[in-house]
This record gives structure tokens, sequence and C-alpha cells, in this order.
């Protein structure tokens, strides 16, 4: 028997019970369309996350104080230690002209209310820091302009606050040179940042950007900055501006290495971190997905070992007139995995629609591999779920197969 005979007897012999088949399709299509949307759903995850933080900027450190201030109120000022991370420190090291490190910029942040003669908003994010902040940051201001570094020498009441912010505050007209209160100071809008992607917690779009003197006499105090940007000249400098950055520090600090006054991080390493999580997350989203693919196999091995039960007297027939072992093996071999290929066809189909819409508030982005992996597994558990019936089949003696019926 050629292989088109086989193919077209496998066909025949699966819609000879149509309802059956169907139900087998079914088991199989969901087995496979789980993986496939479950795979894509893990990498939508990790790509949202992975640009979320690509977005920050590849070759930007941020130092962070373990004690850190900017956000204690006029206590900081006065808890101030020998140790901790100022505007002055900040500034120290942008003027050390360290080879590795194009720019430094000090933050200061803490909530606050704004409000206008309108509207309020509460527990608004306030971040103080120099006119830097718009180019090593990946906030860009759309309309208006960033302040300047007069601003920040004389300590301006200017800021530049997000779209969200600029909407509830001003529905009907434009934020451009308007005052908003900030705790009950007037402050002038200067720009409107445009609109970021938010992954957290906090809108990052609903945030009021201040001269880092104003926000500190204001409400901060005087004390320890909450972080430093340090931006290196390049992506494949972040390691050695990083270590340039720590020797600088220790000698300014006057501390050792083995001092833990702060932590520097850059976001090569969060990426690395976060693809290793996402390769484990994913992996494990695709593990629950086979075991139903693993059912759906397990519903093959079933309908077909009702069919070599209902087809005995034609297994016999067959033998009887020359079948060898082999032909009756392959036959309903080619049936299972038939079946099983069937299935997994529709399985994409159901999954690639499926890709289309959220799930659970994430783009599903499926992978390359995803679909002939699928695929290719759905028609390998059709072999190997077939394998015992298709034996049961072939080793029927003919006489045995004739005498059943």
């Amino acid at each position: 028997m050629s292989i088109l005979e086989m193919l077209w007897s496998a066909l025949r012999g699966i819609t000879s019970n149509k309802l059956r088949s169907i139900l087998t399709l079914l088991g199989v299509m969901i087995g496979v369309a789980s993986v496939i949307l479950l795979l894509a759903v893990g990498n939508g995850s990790s790509q949202e996350v992975r640009d979320a933080i690509s977005s920050l900027g590849t070759n930007t450190l941020t130092v962070r104080a373990s004690t850190g201030g900017g956000g204690g109120g006029q206590e900081a000022a006065t808890s101030t230690s020998e140790k901790s991370i100022t505007v002055d420190v900040a500034t120290q090291l942008d003027a050390a002209a360290l080879g590795h490190v194009a720019a430094v910029v000090p933050q200061v942040t803490t909530s606050l209310t704004v409000a206008t003669t309108d509207a309020s908003e509460d527990s608004v994010s306030i971040i103080g820091t120099t006119e830097g902040y718009f180019d090593v940051g990946t906030s860009s201001v759309a309309s208006g302009e960033a302040f300047t570094s007069a601003d920040v020498t004389t300590a301006a009441k200017v800021v530049v606050i997000g779209q969200t912010l600029a909407t509830t505050l001003f529905p009907q007209s434009s934020a451009l040179g308007e005052s908003i209160n900030v705790d009950g100071s007037p402050y002038t809008v200067v720009g409107i940042l445009a609109t970021q992607s938010s992954t957290g917690v906090s809108d990052t779009n609903s945030v009021v950007i201040a001269p880092i003197s104003r926000v500190q006499r204001s409400f901060t105090g005087f004390g320890a900055v909450s972080t430093l940007t340090v931006e290196a000249i390049d992506s494949d400098s972040v390691d050695a501006a990083s270590a340039e950055i720590e020797i600088m520090l220790n000698q300014l600090l006057g501390q050792t290495e083995d001092d833990e006054s702060y932590t520097i991080t850059n976001q090569s390493s969060l990426l690395e971190t976060q693809q290793a999580s996402a390769d484990s997350f994913t992996v494990l989203l695709g593990a629950v997905a086979a075991i139903s693919l693993l059912v759906g196999g397990i519903g093959v091995t079933n309908v077909m070992l009702v069919t070599v039960t209902e087809r005995t007297r034609e297994i016999g027939i067959r033998k009887a007139l020359g079948a060898t072992r082999g032909a009756i093996l392959g036959q309903f071999l080619a049936e299972a995995a038939t079946l099983t290929l069937l299935g997994g066809l529709l399985g994409v189909v159901a999954a690639l629609i499926g890709s289309n819409f959220e799930i659970n508030g994430t783009q599903p982005v499926v992978l390359d591999y995803s679909i002939p992996l699928a695929l290719g597994v759905s028609v390998a558990i059709g072999v190997f779920f077939g394998v015992y019936p298709a034996g049961r089949a072939a080793a029927m003696r003919p006489i045995q197969a004739l005498r059943a019926i």
C-alpha cells in the first residue's frame, strides 16, 4: 500500500464516525491552542516588561542611597549623616570628568496634593531635579519647554507636568502658562511631558517635575537625595562607569567598599534578571498547557482502541487477502497521526485568532517556534498514543479476526 493510499484510507476511517472524530479533534485542538496561546501570553508579558526597562535607557545607572532622604520633610536636613548622598556630592561627581560618565543627575521625590481653582489631585509624585533630567531620562517635553539651569540656581517656582495631570487639572484648556498649587504654593507650568507607558502602580503621566533647589527649599529639606541617575557615554561603558562612580563615591563619602550606604543598579542587569524570570514563567505556562495536549493524546488512544474493536472484521478480511502486518500497522498509525494533525491545524488557527485579543491585560505575542513545535508535538502524540491500538490491530490473526464477528 502506497503512502497516498494509506492516507486516503486514514481519511475514510476518520470520517466513518464523524461525531467521535470531531470530539477527538476538539481535544487536540484545545491542547495545541492552549500551548501556543499560553506561550504567547508569557512572551507578551515578558516583552512588555522588557520594553519598559529598555525605555529607561540601557546606558544609565541608578545610585540609590540605602538611607536616602528626599521625602522626609525638614527633618531630613538635620538627620543627614556624613555618608549621605547630597546635591553637593552629585555636583562633584558630575564635575569630576570621569572617563566613562557623561552626566550625573540628582533627584528628590515626595508626594503632595496638586490643585487649581477647579480641580485637585492627591498624592501626586513630585520630583525635584536639575535641567539634565530631561536629557538623561526618558521624560521629554511635548509642549512648552523644560526649566533651565538658571531656574535651578534661583529656585524658581516653575514646573513641568505629565499629560494625565495636565488633563485632570485643566480639562477645558491648555495647562501651559497656567498656575497650579503644590501643597498650597503657586507654581507656573512651563512644559508638559510626552505621554509615557505606565507599568507600575503609580501613573508616570501624573507627575510634577520642578527644580531640585525649589523642592528641597519648600518640601523635603536640604538632606540626602533619593537617587542619582548616571548616564554612561554609551551602553558598552556601563560597567566601567559603575566602577568609576563607586570609587569616586567612596572617596567623597569617606567610606570603604564594605560600607553599604548606597547601591548601584543598571538596566542591563535588570534586563538579564527579568529575562531569566520570564523564561521560567514561559516554560511553566507551556508545561501547564502541555497537560491538556497530553489529555488529548489519551483521547486519541481511546478512540483508536474503539476503532480497532469495531473494525475487527475488516482487519481479518484484509489480512486474509494478503495485507501485511506493516500495512495494518501503518494504516492505523496514519489515522491517529492524521487525526491529531487536523486537530493541531485547527488549534493553530484558534490560537492565531485568540492572540489578537488581550488576555488578562496582556497582549499575546506568538513565538515563531511555538507553531511548528505544537504541530510537531501533536503529530508525535498521535503516533505515540496510536502505537498500541495499531499494534493490537496488526497482531490479529486473520482467522481470529473473522471469527470475532
